[in-house]
């Protein structure tokens, strides 16, 4: 049994919770809150799961030290405070905890300027002999496994486009929204993820691990994006968009070889179903396309639906299980900063049901 700490249960730590729950070879023996009100409460009644699990939050990170885990699910925000997230993360390592986290994302896969930013954490796992990964469903699943899978039955490869084609109306965070993504600022203004350079930190990672995965040695990262303003204002979850603000966006970060895009992941996001009407559209109510330009050619559609009918709730759910269902072989890995490329196959072992 591999005795696991939550950390944090906000929209995607509350299903990591639930995830702990279902798979037999894990047990759930902490909490850790960043929020006092949080603190005290079950597990069981933050994950929203109906029914209490026996194991009390803290926000006090020695009473999470103390318990000795094999490892820490982390899923705290890490998008408006690296180096927090960072030193967080290297405080469990030392403490010889490995480490399965949502973030900071350009851990996935570092590269470039995010080597030297990730060496602190590499070291500290070094230093306590356990491992750290880094994933997700994007960055993660859908631009790591996946389409290298894909890549498996090709007999030449020209380009290789992951796209992410989501509506994000039902995802109830504005500051991701509108503070990173820029979505409801009038036009000239930009959110965090459009200043420069970014775009690349955030998703080159992708690009260069698909790089290694493929042979590929690339003369370098681009960057592009377009915004949609909104014709009308309209309400998401999370706030409300005025009209004549940026209600879509569609981004680029292209892997180059030659002059010539070989690797490319994009994003169209629309806060409105009307919005972006000459941008890719999504299969289903939303989904992860990979697609494979040569011989032959391939396209590959992941649809997301949670059995609430939203396919939002499906996309943190798969976060949420990437990052659970690695644990087993995380533990068992090598220490040091570990990538999808060291892994062996993730699966869903011992969760079906009869």
């Amino acid at each position: 049994m591999i005795r696991v700490v939550a950390w944090s249960t906000g929209n995607v730590g509350r299903h990591v919770i639930a995830g702990i729950d279902a798979r037999p070879d894990l047990e759930l023996v902490g909490v850790w809150v960043s929020s006092p009100a949080k603190a005290g409460k079950d597990a069981g009644e933050l994950a929203g799961l109906g029914r209490t699990l026996g194991v009390t939050a803290t926000n006090d990170v020695d009473e999470i030290l103390a318990l000795k885990p094999d490892v820490v699910l982390d899923t705290a925000m890490a998008d408006n405070r690296i180096f927090e997230a960072l030193a967080d993360i290297e405080k469990l390592l030392r403490a010889g905890i490995n480490v399965v986290a949502s973030g900071p994302v350009f851990l996935q896969y570092p590269s470039g300027a995010t080597v030297g930013m990730a060496a602190g954490v590499t070291q500290a796992a070094l230093d306590g002999g356990v491992s750290l990964f880094v994933n997700g469903v994007d960055p993660g699943f859908a631009n790591d496994a996946l389409p290298l899978a894909l890549t498996g039955i090709s007999e030449r490869i020209e380009e290789l486009r992951c796209v992410e084609v989501l509506n994000y109306n039902t995802y109830d965070q504005w500051m991701i929204l509108h503070d990173v993504m820029g979505f409801g600022m009038p036009p000239g203004e930009k959110g965090l993820l459009l200043q420069p350079g970014v775009l690349t930190m955030a998703w080159g990672s992708v690009v260069h691990q698909l790089a290694a995965g493929l042979d590929v040695e690339l003369d370098g990262v681009e960057e592009w994006y377009e915004q949609e303003l909104a014709p009308f204002a309209f309400d998401v979850d999370s706030g409300r968009i005025e009209e004549g603000t940026v209600g879509a966006l569609h981004f680029e970060v292209r892997g180059m070889v030659n002059g010539k895009a070989v690797i490319v992941l994009e994003h169209v996001t629309r806060l409105h179903d009307d919005l972006g009407a000459t941008w890719p559209k999504p299969a289903g109510q939303g989904c992860y396309r990979v697609v494979v330009t040569g011989e032959p050619n391939y396209t590959l559609d992941l649809q997301l639906m949670g059995t609430d009918g939203d396919h939002n709730t499906a996309g943190l759910k798969a976060t949420a299980m990437r990052l659970v269902n690695a644990v087993p072989a995380v533990v068992a890995a090598k220490p040091g900063l570990v990538t999808a490329l060291d892994l062996p196959l993730i699966t869903g072992k011992g969760l079906v049901v009869s």
